[in-house]
């Protein structure tokens, strides 16, 4: 017979978060404005979260997990040939480090949260955006 997974509440997650060395803090201005919106962060990354409406999962990502530059969470960006972190004033290349940061990050966050982690983001970092075509103006 299979086991039935508890849900957890907002609260819970949060506690949750905690005990596993996460900072929690209410979220900063100028970002995806949710009521009781959070920012975790650990090792460099952070991400934004939110309670949720929905019955099956209590924690609304208002933003993915991403390395932290200058104040702001990156996405990372992949061009066929590199990886970068990219915020809305900065791009950088990433590293072998900054990527396994955010991998780690967002697994250790999916867990705690209760979410579904899916088979191809458990292999390794994915990227928010792939840009591998280098034609302009195709799409």
């Amino acid at each position: 017979m299979a086991k039935t997974k508890k849900i957890p509440t907002f609260d819970e997650v949060l506690a949750t978060l905690g005990g596993e060395k996460f900072d929690v803090s209410p979220a900063t201005e100028g970002s995806n404005r949710a009521d009781g919106a959070y920012r975790v962060s650990k090792d460099g990354c952070a991400a934004e979260i939110a309670p949720s409406s929905e019955q099956d999962a209590p924690v609304r990502l208002l933003s993915k997990g991403g390395w932290v530059l200058n104040g702001e969470i990156s996405r990372i960006l992949d061009r066929g040939y590199q990886k970068f972190l990219k915020t809305s004033k900065l791009e950088i290349p990433a590293t072998a480090d900054h990527l396994r940061a955010v991998h780690r990050f967002n697994e250790q966050l999916k867990e705690a949260a209760g979410a579904l982690i899916l088979y191809n983001e458990a292999l390794g970092t994915t990227s928010d955006q792939y840009v591998y075509d280098r034609v302009k103006g195709r799409d």
